[in-house]
This record gives C-alpha cells, structure tokens and sequence, in this order.
C-alpha cells in the first residue's frame, strides 16, 4: 500500500513539475487562436439581442409585435452604450423602384425614431434603404414578401 501511495505521488510531482516548466516555455506575448477579446463577445451578443421588426403591405406603421422588439432592441442597446447599429429599411418586391427606396427610408426612420425616443443615442444610429434590392427571402408569394418588408438592424 505504502509503494502504491509513494508510486501515485511520485507520479503527481513530475506531472505537476513537467507542466510547470511547459509553462515558462511558452512566451507570454502569444494568445491561443481560438481566445476571443470581450469586444468579439459583445458584438456576437448584440447580433442575437438585437433582432429585425417587420412591417405590413405598403406600410411603416409599427404593430404591437414590432414595438415589442423594438422595447426589446432599446434596452439592450441603452444597456450596451459601446454598439452602433446601421438600421436597413426593405421591401417586397411589389411596387416600383422608387416607391420601395422611399418606403424602405420611411422604415428606417421611424424605427430609429422609436429607439432615440426609447433613450438610444442618434449618433449610435445610422439609416439606409435598399427597397426591394436586398431580399431576404426569395420566392414571388406573401410567405416570402412578408420577411421582406423589415428594418433590419446591422451591429457595427
């Protein structure tokens, strides 16, 4: 039992003394590859809290579901004064170009005008449209227009 004990101990220093020298080797300007700074954790949070509002046809009124994001999307962002956000106002592919270019700006801005209103700092907004360019979903029917017409938020 006494050889065991002594078998088990002697084995448990020169690991310990082993990984002790392994450590003074390896220099300490170096990171491992795969270790991620709290900034990428940050933006990689905010990209899953901060989610799209959708919109009816030819419309940009907000619904109850999409101020409930939006109260949604504020907090988070009042919370996380260091995340700007690019707001992108998109539509179905119905109506004419010109027509979806404006009614995708008139989506950005009221969304941003909920979130400065919700206390979000306008320099930590910024708006563009795309219209009908920028499609989410493809496909020519309502299942795939009503995905379309949203403001989509990117996290910078």
């Amino acid at each position: 039992m006494k050889k065991t004990l002594l078998l088990v101990w002697m084995i448990a220093a020169v690991s310990v003394a082993g990984c002790s020298s392994k450590e003074s080797a390896v220099s300490t300007d170096q990171e491992p590859v795969q270790k991620q700074d709290a900034a990428s954790l940050l933006l990689e949070e905010a990209r899953r809290m901060v989610k799209d509002v959708f919109f009816a046809f030819d419309s940009a009124e907000l619904d109850q579901v999409a101020v409930s994001q939006l109260k949604n999307n504020a907090a988070w962002l009042v919370e996380h004064g260091s995340i700007s956000v690019l707001i992108e106002g998109h539509c179905d592919e119905r109506g004419t170009y010109e027509y979806n270019m404006a009614l995708g700006e008139r989506r950005a801005e009221v969304t941003k005008s909920f979130l400065e209103k919700a206390g979000v700092s306008s320099s930590r907004l910024e708006t563009v449209s795309y219209g009908e360019e920028r499609p989410f979903a493809q496909g020519h029917d309502e299942a795939a227009w009503e995905k379309n017409r949203r403001a989509h938020f990117v996290v910078q």
